[in-house]
């Protein structure tokens, strides 16, 4: 089954205007989670990957076990204040308000080699943050990658210009 028709669209979410792309039914469904995990395992399993990071908190769904599969370490980037040991922030826009993400400081070492996994890409604004964080840890970006994404958003665009290749599995018009 294509991942697209088990995407629920939400209008008004979180504010008029906006068309929400809600992967809790993807997630929800017996083979959903495991389609899209492997999607992603089948595109990195050749590559040297050291970690995936995934972004608070669909990011932690996905990112999980695609680095179970792919035999490397998670880190988890995460809303301010969540995170226990020493961090390094960074704040962004989001398309509805503002927020910051977290890293620890001592998740990457220098030159380690990083996967960033999200659910949806829109304006790129946490994705940018996430990038900056890595890279403040010494990271380098293999890709980022989305389950969705919102091209007239412009978000895959705004990594582009940061150097960033960006993969996602489906693409939804509008937003």
């Amino acid at each position: 089954m294509p991942i697209k028709k088990l995407i629920r669209t939400i209008p008004d979410y979180p504010k008029p205007g906006i068309m929400f792309r809600d992967i809790t039914t993807l997630i929800k469904d017996r083979n959903g989670l495991k389609l899209i995990v492997n999607e992603f395992r089948d595109r990195y399993a050749g590559l040297k990957i050291d970690k995936v990071a995934g972004i608070e908190s669909r990011g932690f769904i996905i990112g999980s076990p695609l680095a179970y599969e792919l035999g490397v370490g998670f880190i988890p980037i995460r809303k301010k204040g969540k995170l226990p040991a020493k961090t390094i922030g960074c704040d962004y826009e989001l398309e509805y308000g503002t927020d910051r993400i977290e890293i620890h400081e001592d998740a990457i070492s220098a030159g380690e080699r990083i996967l960033l996994v999200d659910d949806l890409i829109a304006t790129g604004g946490t994705a940018e943050a996430a990038i900056t964080l890595i890279k403040k840890c010494g990271g380098n970006i293999v890709e980022c990658s989305f389950v969705v994404e919102l091209p007239e958003l412009g978000g895959k665009k705004r990594l582009e210009k940061m150097g960033a290749s960006i993969f996602s599995l489906t693409v939804f018009d509008g937003h």
